[in-house]
């Protein structure tokens, strides 16, 4: 199982980080939450598909589905919060080192 999620995540490492930041910030639309809700049940529910107990076709529906899913989610959220997201991963805090 745990493969399964490092091989999603892999496919949607920057989609996931957008939506992570649109869920934190407060300009968020109302539909972001319920969905992103909806896509991690359905990721963790025994229900599928395709069901899991199928050696390979049963993880292609999930490695397939949510990283559209997700795609499909990130494409609908404001031009604004991609745009804040991009600027975000721009800035970097860098802390003086002190020398001695």
């Amino acid at each position: 199982m745990f493969k399964k999620f490092a091989a999603l995540y892999a496919l949607i490492r920057k989609d996931a980080a957008i939506l992570w930041y649109a869920l934190r910030h407060p300009a968020r639309p109302a539909w972001l939450r319920p969905s992103v809700a909806m896509i991690a049940v359905y990721l963790l529910s025994p229900i599928d598909l395709i069901p899991d107990v199928l050696p390979v076709i049963g993880l292609v529906d999930d490695l397939v589905l949510i990283p559209l899913l997700v795609a499909w989610l990130v494409r609908m959220l404001p031009e604004a919060l991609r745009r804040g997201y991009a600027d975000a991963a721009r800035t970097v805090d860098v802390v003086p080192v002190r020398t001695r």
